[in-house]
């Protein structure tokens, strides 16, 4: 019975934080965008605009769903729930921590661990493509269809690469469970140095993540490989025939993807849950210190320096800094402390590979089609295989693991 309820409890728990993390990853990218390009960003539904991603569901929830009598209606409504069920599904094979006992039950911070959880991954995602072709032809509208035949192709051309890039750690590591891929990045070489993959002997995995990374900027369309949305070329792709919550329904299934390939990166190539160095040098203080570090800043900007022109900053970020004190608070707990440092570690390495999607963003123009072809087929495939071929050789040199 307690496994079954704590079961139920993991998928709240994940469902809830999944769903949050969609809505505001929104806000960070229009937030970090915003400076780099010197503008302030969403700032008046709520302090700092915290309440802009809850006013755009709702807006977006009481537009009126147009469908153009020229789409073929039952496709065109499909598209938009594949592609955000493909986008979804592949976050519960996704391992946040070790596994941990709650009510006297030996359960996995995580909804599932299978035994091939890198090949589900690489399935659901190639399926993902569906729901945009799919949109695309479905619209009846040349730059929709274009959209969705760019898609395709530059998915298809972008998968092979990812997929090579992931061989090669795998060759390396012996396993296709994400548990057990992170398992085996646990320790340090010196002391010091993590045995994620990217350092990892006979053959550091530098070059794979970098393929990989580059590829999953394709694959989740995102700049500056956006091409199947191009609104220079394509007034907005695969979409443009969308409104409401169709139309959502695709940017949600984008920010899905993105957070899901970035959880990936981090458990394949950069240690999981593991720790950034040893619990012995303080690691496990690392996000209390955080914590009180931005409740200070946050108390000092409130109380003694309150930004100018923004009178409700002297409340919001006082009470925004007691609840920052509070929470590192709740990391020094020793109930909790084995499942909240665990989190932090995975949330903090996925959150900045995150942020390198939204930096490149706001920094790399699009790519032009031909370029977005020929570098993957004549460059980083070659690369990707180059790649392999040296870490089999070095993986075979050294022999079996003991």
């Amino acid at each position: 019975m307690n496994f079954f309820l704590i079961s139920l409890i993991k998928m709240g728990i994940v469902t809830a934080a999944f769903m949050t993390t969609l809505a505001y990853l929104q806000w960070i990218e229009r937030k970090v965008l915003a400076h780099i390009q010197s503008r302030v960003g969403p700032y008046r539904v709520g302090p700092h605009g915290l309440l802009q991603p809850l006013a755009d569901v709702i807006k977006l929830a009481m537009k009126e769903g147009f469908i153009p009598s020229h789409v073929n209606t039952f496709f065109y409504l499909l598209a938009p729930f594949l592609a955000v069920f493909f986008a979804l599904i592949s976050i519960c094979v996704i391992p946040f921590g070790p596994s941990v006992e709650i009510l006297g039950v030996r359960t996995d911070m995580g909804l599932a661990d299978l035994s091939v959880g890198v090949l589900f991954i690489l399935a659901i995602s190639s399926a993902g493509v569906y729901g945009i072709a799919l949109g695309g032809w479905a619209s009846n509208n040349k730059y929709s269809l274009l959209g969705g035949l760019r898609s395709s192709a530059q998915m298809i051309s972008y998968e092979l690469p990812m997929a090579i890039a992931l061989a090669s750690p795998l060759l390396i590591l012996n396993d296709l469970s994400l548990r057990t891929i992170v398992n085996e990045q646990a320790g340090y070489y010196l002391g010091i140095i993590p045995k994620w993959t990217i350092f990892q002997m006979p053959f550091p995995q530098v070059f794979s993540f970098l393929i990989f990374l580059i590829s999953g900027f394709a694959e989740t369309n995102r700049v500056p490989f956006d091409l199947p949305e191009a609104e220079n070329e394509l007034v907005a792709g695969f979409h443009t025939e969308y409104s409401s919550m169709g139309f959502a329904s695709y940017f949600m299934a984008e920010y899905a993807n993105m957070v899901t390939f970035c959880s990936l990166a981090t458990v394949i190539f950069l240690g999981g849950w593991h720790p950034v160095f040893p619990a012995a040098y303080g690691s496990d203080f690392v996000p209390v210190l955080l914590l009180l570090a931005g409740a200070a800043m946050l108390l000092y900007h409130g109380v003694v320096q309150p930004t100018q022109g923004r009178p409700w900053d002297k409340y919001t970020m006082p009470a925004a800094g007691v609840i920052f004190a509070l929470i590192a608070m709740v990391f020094l707990a020793p109930v909790l402390k084995p499942i909240l440092i665990p989190i932090f570690w995975f949330v903090s390495k996925a959150g900045f590979l995150m942020f390198t999607f939204i930096w490149v963003r706001g920094t790399l123009p699009r790519f032009r089609y031909d370029q977005l072809m020929n570098f993957t087929w004549k460059f980083l495939f070659p690369l990707a295989i180059v790649n392999l071929l040296i870490t089999a050789f070095a993986v075979a040199l050294q022999g079996p693991k003991s």
